[in-house]
């Protein structure tokens, strides 16, 4: 089984997010149809604040990851943050996130994108290892924080 990665379009929307559904149930994340919908579809047309790319064949995809660019004076540049990774519970444990984290920031370096982020639970040992693995740092003086701006 490959992590081949083929950018979203919008004929793919339904397929998302029936996987996004299914992240989100999964990490406690609460939302509904139309919030899932806000969040992806823009991406899937095109406007350019992140892409969304499937995971595997586009017909039955094992997979997604959403990643969402900004500016950093920090790193000289655009940045990009891994919103959003989702592997299949049945085809989990095979190496495909790695791969996915591994080949992208390829592609996105080629592109001018100069550092990729992620958040992680800090108690989530495997995710953990996976992305120290994949080269991820942890950065020990920062911590996100959020502020919601509007429902």
């Amino acid at each position: 089984m490959s992590a081949a990665l083929h950018l979203a379009r919008p004929e793919h929307l339904e397929k998302l997010l029936t996987m996004v559904e299914a992240f989100h149930a999964e990490a406690g994340l609460q939302s509904d149809d139309a919030h899932r919908r806000a969040g992806i579809a823009p991406l899937l047309d095109g406007i350019p604040y992140g892409a969304v790319y499937i995971i595997g064949p586009t017909r039955a995809p094992i997979g997604y990851i959403v990643v969402t660019f900004g500016w950093s004076v920090e790193f000289g540049g655009m940045d990009g943050f891994v919103d959003e990774i989702y592997i299949r519970p049945a085809v989990r444990g095979r190496g495909l996130a790695g791969e996915v984290l591994i080949e992208l920031p390829k592609t996105l370096a080629e592109a001018g994108i100069k550092a990729l982020h992620l958040e992680v639970d800090r108690n989530n040992e495997a995710a953990l290892r996976l992305y120290q693995r994949c080269r991820f740092e942890p950065r020990d003086r920062y911590m996100l924080m959020t502020k919601v701006l509007s429902s």
